[in-house]
Order: C-alpha cells, then sequence, then structure tokens
C-alpha cells in the first residue's frame, strides 16, 4: 500500500545514482546489499539490510528524509521522517 507525505510530494524530479555502489563501503571496504539515492543530496549508500546501514545513518545525521531505491527495476521513494512510500 503506498502512503505518500508531504516530503515525497516535495520531490520534484528524481535523482538517480551516478553509480551502482555504496559510496561510504567504498571508502571503507565494506559490503553492501542494496542501495538507496538521497534526493536532496544525491548520494548513494546501503539499505538498513546491509550491514552499515549508511543511509539510515545519512538521514539521522543530515535530516534529508526521501531516498529512492537505487536497485535495478525499482521504482519507489521512502521517507524516514513519515515512514512513507510511493511508486515513480
Amino acid at each position: 500500500m503506498e502512503e505518500t507525505c508531504a516530503h515525497i510530494e516535495a520531490v520534484e524530479s528524481i535523482t538517480e545514482p551516478k553509480d551502482y555502489v555504496c559510496e561510504e563501503c567504498v571508502k571503507h571496504h565494506g559490503t553492501w546489499l542494496h542501495l538507496r539515492t538521497c534526493q536532496t543530496c544525491g548520494v548513494t549508500l546501503c539499505c538498513d539490510s546491509s550491514p552499515n546501514t549508511h543511509m539510515t545513518k545519512h538521514f539521522h545525521a543530515t535530516g534529508h528524509p526521501v531516498v529512492i531505491s537505487a536497485e535495478p527495476g525499482e521504482r519507489w521513494l521512502w521517507c524516514y521522517v513519515d515512514e512513507a512510500v510511493k511508486g515513480y
């Protein structure tokens, strides 16, 4: 079920990942399972299923609320603040 919020609705255009890597895992020789791209700054980091949960850490450090799945074929946005999801 889709649940949208003001943060998701404020996204005017989708920022796609530049590369299919977690930028922090690459720096620290870590591994990831799935990737997310921040819709505020464009960074691509690993999700909560990954050992280092870099995107959630990014949200807590920056307050950037909305990410997309950077997984090929997946087209959805997630809002950390409202725990809302919407396809695009």
